[in-house]
């Protein structure tokens, strides 16, 4: 009887040692495990981290690009002003000169056509001072009329005397004593001088004052 409780005990003591072996690898178990998760936990932790980092370096990378690619812009377009100024001031200018030749081709186109007028004004006058009578006033009315005609298209003949001298109005002929004249000055006109509108198209012939060594 004593030994059938002593080989009970002992029996039960193994099972006791087997219950603590099998808890004590359940807890080994147990503690791997969650020490194997709070391992992927963390790593888990740091990748979360890693991907924050690594968005915060794309979109300061992103913010960059544009500030970059804007910068470029603001310089192309401010190039294209510079240039689209030019080209508008360019054009400006040749519509300015476009208007000028069309007023001078307006105003000056006839200019040919009045030199040769200016030269029927000088033949009538000099054969108005070689007739007499009603002939005269005929012609004269002729020369009045075509005298109208002149202004009316801004062509005028000149009054030189007693101006000075202007090479771009007067073309010299003769020199003559200043007798009551100031030396250089136009004292006498040989041939009717014409300005059309301001411009001269046919200089005037004059004869010059000039000192001569009795009235020094």
């Amino acid at each position: 009887m004593a030994i059938r409780c002593l080989f009970s005990a002992r029996k039960n003591l193994n099972c006791v040692g087997r219950l603590q072996l099998f808890l004590s690898n359940d807890c080994s178990a147990v503690i791997g495990l969650y020490s194997t998760a709070a391992k992927q936990w963390g790593t888990g932790d740091d990748c979360h981290g890693d991907d924050t980092t690594d968005d915060s370096s794309h979109a300061g990378t992103n913010v960059r690009l544009l500030e970059m690619r804007a910068s470029k812009l603001e310089e192309q377009v401010r190039k294209l002003t510079e240039i689209y100024k030019r080209v508008l001031a360019d054009s400006d200018n040749v519509r300015r000169r476009t208007q000028k030749f069309v007023q001078d081709a307006k105003m000056f186109g006839i200019q040919s056509f009045c030199r040769d007028l200016v030269e029927v004004a000088d033949l009538l006058k000099q054969t108005t001072g070689n007739l007499q009578g009603e002939e005269v006033q005929r012609l004269a009315q002729v020369k009045d009329r075509l005298e109208g005609v002149f202004t009316k298209h801004g062509l005028e003949k000149m009054s030189p005397v007693g101006a000075k001298y202007d090479p771009y109005q007067h073309e010299i002929v003769c020199h003559t004593p200043a007798e009551g004249e100031e030396p250089g000055t136009v004292a006498v006109v040989k041939q009717d001088g014409y300005k059309l509108h301001g411009r001269t198209i046919r200089h005037a012939q004059v004869g010059i004052a000039v000192m001569t060594q009795e009235q020094d």
